[in-house]
């Protein structure tokens, strides 16, 4: 087995990792909403199940990100693929900035400031 083809198996796997978190993440906080509605109502299991497919989307992300980034820098290393990586990174960078915005509420740099007014 060359290192191509290796590379090429490490880069699947993460793919196939990153399909199995994206599913499988959103079936479980389904089910987890559905089980759980009648104990909380039915619009905190909404929120809960909202939050819990977008955690399940943003490590899907980050599992996708690293196979494009292996893919790029190990098997198919030219400036072409290295710009499509570019952009791929980019987007999904905002996606995952977005996703992580909407499930927090709040933008990341004001986080730590929010709750801690004693500093000031």
């Amino acid at each position: 087995m060359s290192f191509d083809e290796l590379m090429e198996l490490v880069v699947h796997g993460f793919e196939i990792g990153g399909v199995a978190i994206l599913a499988l993440g959103s079936v479980a906080a389904f089910l987890k909403a559905a089980l759980s509605y009648r104990q909380i109502g039915w619009v905190r299991a909404y929120e809960d199940a909202r939050r819990n497919v977008g955690r399940a989307i943003l490590l899907g992300l980050e599992f996708l990100i690293i196979a494009d980034i292996v893919m790029t820098i190990t098997v198919d290393p030219t400036l072409e693929s290295a710009a499509a990586l570019g952009l791929i990174v980019l987007v999904r960078t905002f996606l995952s900035f977005s996703l992580e915005v909407e499930l927090e509420g709040s933008l990341p740099w004001r986080r730590g400031s929010a709750g801690d007014k004693s500093t000031a």
